[in-house]
């Protein structure tokens, strides 16, 4: 789950992090209010689930209480579309209003999970104020890392390498140091998938700030953290994966291809991708049902992959184990016949029940594209799909 920036921002100053002074408004006349407040020219952010704000028109400098309340009536309500959104763009229903700053120099700050140490990490670069994988195509010797390890977790000295690396020394290594160390133990004791700061501003007299940040939560740790997911805003979200959440399906994320995906096993579903591709299509979705022993649960998922308009054909793959493939072929059966499945559907099922649930296949009458093998599935949904 990710956070708005002026969340994120919020939560790392409960750590330490020092962050610029400004609050969010909903509203231009709030803008307009803390604007006031802070008694300086202020910058208007527009708050939405994307980077590259600026270049959409999403951030404004304001001189003025009044050119601030103009910045927000201008974000406040637009859809904002960036290299990272498509160009659907993100709906804007809030603006954070904060100083302008004075900035001597941007680097580049953030915490993740290393999936190949199986730990987190701590990357830093000199370099801020630009995408980081554009920094890391183009001068990947300005990237900085430090495993932070489970038992010794982030040591000073690490703190400390990263600083000399990236230019934070004399008088700024102490405050770095403290901003770092903060930084790792916001994501820890919050889950964190993902902490960043770009940039990481040391402005011309002297302060260390977290000019952007950006916070994701995993998801998995939604029942540790209930405070942190009351803060979730779903119009940021795609809706049909909104709708999986509230339908208990866990593993569904929408993609850009026009095969709609019904597979159980997370594995599995990553090889059905792979099959479509290998014969020319493009998936539309992942959708890992699991061991969905329920024709509801199939039902719902299918519901979910037919009203997606990019969906041409639907390929339903099944492997049964400890699911049965003749409760699956059910719902299957049921989901069309509601009609919440209207493209053409390949079905291909094995394992626990298959002769039955062949059975309630060829019994329904329905016109379904069989299939007995895996990559004939995968070429008869390409073909479906035109």
């Amino acid at each position: 789950m990710k956070l708005h920036e002026y969340q994120a921002k919020e939560l790392l100053a409960r750590y330490g992090v020092p962050v610029p002074k400004g609050r969010v408004a909903n509203t231009p006349d709030e803008a307009e209010a803390i604007a006031k407040e802070l008694g300086s020219a202020v910058v208007v952010k527009a708050q939405a689930h994307t980077g590259g704000r600026g270049k959409g028109g999403g951030v404004k400098l304001a001189a003025t209480p009044a050119e601030a309340k103009q910045a927000a009536s201008e974000i406040i309500g637009m859809r904002l579309v960036t290299h990272q959104t498509g160009p659907q763009g993100l709906p804007v229903a809030s603006v954070l209003v904060e100083e302008q700053l004075s900035i001597a120099r941007e680097l580049y700050l953030s915490v993740t999970i290393d999936n190949a140490a199986g730990m987190p990490i701590v990357i830093a670069s000199a370099a801020g104020g630009m995408d980081i994988e554009q920094v890391a195509e183009e001068s990947p010797e300005q990237i900085h890392r430090q495993a932070v390890h489970p038992t010794t977790g982030f040591m000073p000295f690490q703190a400390r390498t990263l600083c000399f690396a990236t230019g934070l020394d004399g008088d700024l290594t102490r405050p770095a140091t403290a901003l770092m160390t903060a930084l790792v133990k916001a994501f820890e004791e919050n889950d964190g998938s993902l902490v960043e700061i770009n940039p990481l501003a040391v402005t011309t007299d002297g302060r260390l700030l977290a000019a952007d940040a950006k916070f994701s939560i995993d998801d998995n740790a939604d029942f540790r953290h209930q405070d942190l997911m009351a803060m979730r805003d779903t119009s940021q979200e795609d809706e049909r994966e909104v709708e999986a959440h509230a339908a208990g399906i866990q593993n569904y994320v929408k993609l850009e291809g026009n095969i709609g995906c019904l597979v159980n096993g997370a594995g599995l579903a990553m090889a059905t991708m792979d099959a479509i591709k290998f014969e020319g299509g493009q998936p539309a979705n992942f959708l890992d049902i699991g061991t969905a022993n329920s024709a509801d649960a199939v039902v719902g998922a299918l519901k979910i992959i037919g009203s997606d308009p990019d969906v041409k054909a639907v390929l339903v793959n099944i492997f049964g184990g400890l699911a049965r493939t003749d409760i699956i072929a059910e719902g299957v059966v049921a989901a069309i016949r509601e009609g919440f499945v209207t493209q053409p559907t390949v079905v291909r099922l094995a394992g626990t029940n298959v002769a039955e649930g062949l059975r309630i296949l060829d019994e329904s009458k329905l016109d379904l594209v069989r299939a007995d093998g895996f990559a004939e599935a995968a070429r008869k949904a390409v073909e479906a799909a035109g």
